[in-house]
């Protein structure tokens, strides 16, 4: 479904990445000071991710885990996407948590999780594929940077910001 919906758009990926790092960096800093909407952005994105790979596919498995350590690129369509769905994900959860690396550790142990459910489950039609996880590793990563900046460029706005004085 999903991947269907990829391959006959390839250019969704790369616009869908703009989208996200423009908005991310835009509605970061007002989600920094909403952190219960932020950690409920991040739960409802990983829900869809994870409700996305599990979704059965109706296909004969020839193998239950593929080994191929690729990395992301723009030309090939479904590892890119893989690329693109991790970064909401390892965003929100470090923009809500206020720590970058709690987003890049969840992001990268989810995409984990995602796998060894793939590899156990060979019911859903769904194999493990250490390519994916390198995708949703470095989208994890992709998030985890951006949220960095966020909260960095908020806490210098703090800092430019003008004090009160005391009396």
């Amino acid at each position: 479904m999903i991947a269907t919906l990829i391959a006959e758009h390839p250019w969704l990926s790369p616009v869908l990445l703009v989208i996200v790092i423009v908005l991310g960096y835009l509605v970061g800093p007002w989600l920094l000071a909403r952190q219960a909407i932020a950690w409920a952005l991040a739960m409802a994105s990983v829900l869809v991710v994870a409700v996305a790979a599990v979704v059965p596919e109706d296909r004969e498995l020839y193998a239950r885990c593929e080994v191929a350590w690729s990395l992301p690129t723009p030309d090939r369509v479904e590892p890119f996407a893989n690329l693109v769905l991790f970064i909401p994900i390892a965003f929100l959860i470090a923009v809500a948590a206020k720590r970058p690396l709690l987003g890049l550790l969840a992001g990268a142990v989810f995409s984990a999780l995602i796998e060894a459910v793939q590899a156990l489950l060979p019911a859903i039609g769904r194999s493990c594929d250490t390519g994916d996880f390198t995708a949703n590793a470095l989208g994890a990563l992709g998030g985890a940077a951006l949220a960095w900046a966020v909260i960095r460029r908020s806490a210098r706005g703090a800092d430019d910001r003008p004090k009160a004085e005391t009396a």
